[in-house]
């Protein structure tokens, strides 16, 4: 679970991400997000609509996995972002953590929250 300087309070900040931030769409989920220069931390919620998946159960392992699987990539974070992160399909609670991982991952750096690593100039030849 990520800390709670990290999660929302109050639906008038979600609604803020939600009229001004930008969207980058992925096979299972999406991921909303705006800079947020007032904090020195990002913020993350996740939410799973019961379309999703009936039980309550189900919907909180799914957000669960999501928060567990962003945490992993905290130190990347630099800059403070607003992050909302949508789930559109049941699957996400039943993908091994790895391909969550690299799942969530992707999507981040293709919204630029965290850079792609710098690859290694010194190469053997």
């Amino acid at each position: 679970m990520i800390a709670r300087k990290h999660r929302f309070h109050g639906h008038a900040s979600l609604r803020y991400v939600y009229q001004h931030g930008q969207t980058v769409r992925g096979p299972l989920t999406a991921i909303k997000f705006v800079a947020n220069g007032r904090r020195t931390t990002y913020r993350l919620a996740v939410v799973v609509s019961k379309r999703v998946h009936k039980s309550a159960v189900r919907r909180n392992r799914i957000r669960r996995r999501l928060y567990e699987a962003v945490r992993h990539h905290e130190p990347d974070i630099l800059t403070p972002y607003d992050i909302v992160l949508t789930v559109f399909h049941d699957q996400v609670a039943d993908l091994p953590a790895k391909e969550l991982q690299t799942l969530v991952r992707a999507q981040l750096r293709q919204t630029g929250i965290i850079q792609k690593p710098a690859k290694n100039t010194t190469e053997s030849k």
